[in-house]
């Protein structure tokens, strides 16, 4: 599958200030870059450095008054959609290190509060089976509601209200998939069927020696998803982080199939 993105931010920025771009797809063994060209007005300091468990870039940017910003790209995506419920766990013993981390809470993942609940509702499964069983309840039991969330609402937060967006939904799924001892981390991507059209946010989990991409809003699929970047939550992720005050004048995200 060829995805074409085209993606603008303008923000007015109160004073001068570093910012940190996360917004490129990662050029990957399952999505390949084909095509990619990135403009921004005119700042002071443009350098790239390594993102979060070598994948993908972050951008530093070092800008004042307006910033926008262009980025359009063509990846051509190359992975199975998988039966996530067929997979296996792989025991904690065999995780290699880089995983680890992914097992522990995070701030807003507070993963070792839901022991209990992960026991008492899916008790019985174990692996890909826990995780599928997961995803269909996050995705039946809560209600997809914009603006009902905000930048400090964690995972308990939105299991307490059962509504969220698709960050709250990862962040649920990241959470319990954690207190199960299934390493799981958050991740952004792109996808075409998101509606409305946006950065998108989704689970990633280890089974079976690989990560496999959830999405418990159920708005995409493995198959149609390129990942931006992947952290243990929100925070590790963010397409835009401003050391500073600044203000959205205009963004836009466009993700489509190409024939």
């Amino acid at each position: 599958m060829i995805l074409k993105l085209n993606v603008t931010l303008h923000y007015r920025l109160s004073e001068p200030m570093d910012l940190l771009l996360q917004i490129e797809a990662a050029d990957l063994v399952d999505q390949r870059v084909r095509s990619t060209e990135i403009w921004t007005s005119d700042v002071a300091h443009f350098s790239r450095v390594a993102a979060d468990d070598g994948i993908g870039e972050r951008i530093w940017i070092h800008a004042e008054g307006d910033f926008s910003c262009t980025y359009i790209a063509e990846i051509a995506v190359d992975r199975p959609a998988l039966d996530i419920s067929a997979l296996s766990q792989t025991p904690l013993h065999l995780l290699p290190g880089e995983t680890i981390r992914h097992l522990m809470p995070s701030h807003y993942c507070p993963s070792e509060q839901f022991h209990a609940f992960v026991d008492t509702e899916f008790g019985d499964l174990t692996g890909g089976a826990r995780i599928a069983a997961m995803r269909d309840w996050i995705e039946s039991a809560f209600s997809y509601v914009p603006g009902s969330s905000h930048a400090q609402t964690t995972a308990l937060d939105s299991f307490a209200q059962r509504q969220g967006v698709c960050r709250d939904f990862a962040h649920v799924l990241v959470t319990l998939a954690r207190a199960s001892s299934i390493p799981a981390r958050f991740a952004s991507v792109y996808a075409p069927d998101v509606t409305p059209q946006d950065f998108h946010a989704v689970a990633e989990v280890y089974l079976e020696g690989s990560w496999h991409l959830i999405d418990p809003t159920g708005m995409a699929g493995a198959d149609t998803m390129a990942r931006i970047g992947v952290g243990s939550d929100a925070s590790n992720v963010a397409f835009l982080t401003s050391f500073g005050s600044m203000e959205l004048v205009n963004q836009s995200v466009s993700v489509t199939r190409q024939p």
